[in-house]
């Protein structure tokens, strides 16, 4: 490659500092110009092309990252950008080897591949990019750090985690990323009251900084400080207002205080008028609003962008997502293009496997279901869509694996050392765990409960003794369930290895007229429900009101499928059953609230 001139140097600064300022449009007429009269610069060929992807471009985007890369095949900035590019275009396998190419020489190439694996359950993978950015003496990132402990939190090794980010911080007690770092690997290990004064200390450390504030707000959520979480979220977001991760955990909050649409959407719907283009915004909007229960409004939030030639895969998923609910041949159609623009996506198959259910080709949506399974055997969510397509089938595998009578266990607690019966444990538990709820509370957004309230933090890491005497009371019941499953090779015995390790855990206080919708929990494994105080008469009610019922999707199906096995439910009585059914609770009418903590189990690392 030919030595650049000075004017090319002088239009290559140029257009780095109108990059710089935010000035895309002028960045990219100077750039054209360059590449136009100096075809052989793989850097301006580079810039340009990424230009091209932020317009929405990627075809054209991608033939000037290949001119590029011709050129300098060697180039890692080309290399991550491209990789980058396929990447969001759900082409994984072309993606894959050149990020790792680019990663041996741009830490933020590796650190994006590692973030992909976290996402697609590969917690190893990730973890082996990350330990080189990772060594002794390196500055640690909070984006970094993130990445690193939820890949140590996805293989049980949260206090790992703890003590490796505790030993930097306590060698450098006055960065403020390290004590970032540790406040990260704190919040993701439970241990929140440490994380927030953590992060508490990093902010002081430091000059004002988004992540900082998005990292302690986490942490004041689970303990229940919903006013200064939102009042941190609002600060980050006023120094970074596109941090779109950002922006939905303040509209969980305001939905929860408000349980009012223009109010939870209001500092996003700033956002987007002052970054219109931004479809990561766009896309975060639409999930708002199907979580909290307008999928019609979600889709029409994306309509417009969908409808463009040029389009993200993802894009075109979480729109069909959003129809799937009310439309699944619309769902359909726009699972179909995501798969040709994307062919290794993995959510556009997903979309496109439920969205047949939902126009009548079961047998269409079971051999997509085959695919998805052969790479990821373990996702409930996969499961439920196969068992599903056996059942419209009528194929006897359908029986075997939602075998209800066998997988759906009950189990009367025994009351804790400390108690003297069941009845004063489940008082004092009634009352730890109603400290939690707030009354005037709305549902969360993105959950199944209609009509009432769930806590926010993981309840196995909770430090209080009853709460805590709960969990040790399960342990008995739950290994009881894994003797009863035995072993197999179906999705549920072939994992039983005779331990298991909690993988989240929660309490939901429905009031009157509430209910859960059908669902599944995608990344569990053994689910729960655990009834710690009901309405007088739900018990013994000849009526299925407050039931959890199962078997019924949660999904569109044709011709619909209804319920096939209900548990009445009783104080002080654990069910347990295989994450992948799909189930929920059938409406109850009382002024009483009906109380329950529910918990995943996976199998121990």
């Amino acid at each position: 490659m030919a030595t650049p001139s000075a004017a090319l140097l002088e239009s290559m600064r140029r257009a780095g500092a109108l990059l710089q300022a935010g000035d895309l449009r002028h960045a990219h007429e100077l750039l054209q110009a360059a590449v136009a009269e100096h075809p052989d610069c793989a850097e301006a060929l580079r810039l340009l092309g990424g230009l091209r992807q932020h317009f929405g471009d990627a075809e054209g985007a991608e033939a000037l990252l290949r001119r590029a890369l011709a050129l300098d095949p060697g180039w890692a900035p080309t290399l991550a950008t491209l990789g980058e590019l396929l990447l969001n275009a759900g082409r994984d396998a072309e993606a894959e080897p050149l990020l790792r190419r680019a990663a041996t020489k741009l830490p933020q190439a590796a650190l994006r591949l590692a973030r992909h694996c976290n996402d697609n359950q590969r917690p190893a993978d990730a973890l082996v990019l990350l330990a080189p950015l990772c060594a002794a003496g390196n500055a640690v990132s909070a984006e970094l750090a993130t990445q690193h402990v939820a890949a140590l939190a996805a293989l049980g090794r949260h206090d790992e985690a703890v003590a490796r980010y505790r030993r930097a911080a306590e060698a450098a007690p006055d960065d403020p990323a390290a004590a970032q770092a540790l406040a990260i690997a704190l919040g993701a290990a439970g241990r929140h009251a440490e994380a927030e004064s953590t992060a508490a200390r990093a902010i002081a450390l430091g000059t004002p900084d988004a992540a900082a504030r998005f990292t302690r707000a986490r942490s004041l959520v689970a303990l229940g400080e919903f006013a200064r979480a939102e009042a941190d979220l609002r600060d980050g977001l006023r120094l970074e207002p596109r941090h779109a991760e950002a922006h939905d955990h303040l509209a969980r909050l305001v939905w929860m205080r408000s349980g009012d649409l223009a109010e939870t959407t209001a500092t996003l719907d700033a956002a987007l008028r002052q970054f219109p283009g931004d479809t990561a915004l766009l896309a975060a909007r639409a999930a708002i609003l199907q979580g909290a229960g307008d999928a019609r409004g979600a889709y029409a939030c994306l309509a417009e962008a969908a409808a463009r030639t040029h389009v993200a895969p993802a894009l075109l998923v979480r729109a069909g997502l959003s129809a799937l609910e009310f439309d699944p041949a619309t769902a359909l159609t726009l699972a179909g293009r995501a798969l040709r623009l994307s062919p290794a996506s993995t959510a556009a198959r997903s979309l496109l496997a439920a969205a047949l259910l939902g126009t009548g080709d079961a047998r269409g949506a079971l051999a997509h279901c085959d695919v998805l399974l052969a790479g990821a055997p373990d996702d409930q969510y996969l499961i439920a869509l196969q068992t599903t397509a056996w059942r419209l089938l009528g194929d006897a595998r359908h029986d075997a694996y939602c075998d209800y009578a066998h997988l759906v266990r009950r189990f009367r607690l025994q009351a804790p050392p400390g108690w003297a019966d069941l009845a004063g444990f489940l008082a004092d538990l009634k009352r730890s765990l109603e400290r939690l709820h707030d009354p005037q509370g709305h549902p969360l957004l993105f959950q199944s409960l209609r009509h009432g309230t769930e806590t926010t933090g993981d309840l196995a890491r909770y430090a209080d003794p009853v709460i805590q005497a709960l969990f040790k009371a399960f342990d008995a019941p739950i290994r009881d369930y894994l003797a009863h499953i035995g072993h197999g090779d179906d999705p549920l015995r072939r994992r039983n290895r005779g331990d298991y390790r909690y993988n989240g855990s929660w309490s939901v206080r429905l009031r009157s007229a509430g209910y859960h919708t059908s669902h599944v929990h995608p990344r569990g494994w053994i689910s729960s429900a655990c009834y710690i105080d009901l309405p007088d008469g739900i018990a013994g009610a000849a009526t299925p009101d407050g039931c959890l019922a199962f078997g019924e999707p949660g999904i569109v199906t044709v011709p619909p499928l209804h319920a096939q096995h209900a548990v009445r439910p009783a104080p002080g009585e654990l069910v347990l059953f295989p994450s992948y059914l799909w189930h929920g609770t059938v409406p109850f009418r009382s002024a009483q609230a009906r109380l329950t903590v529910a918990f995943d189990a996976v199998p121990q690392a």
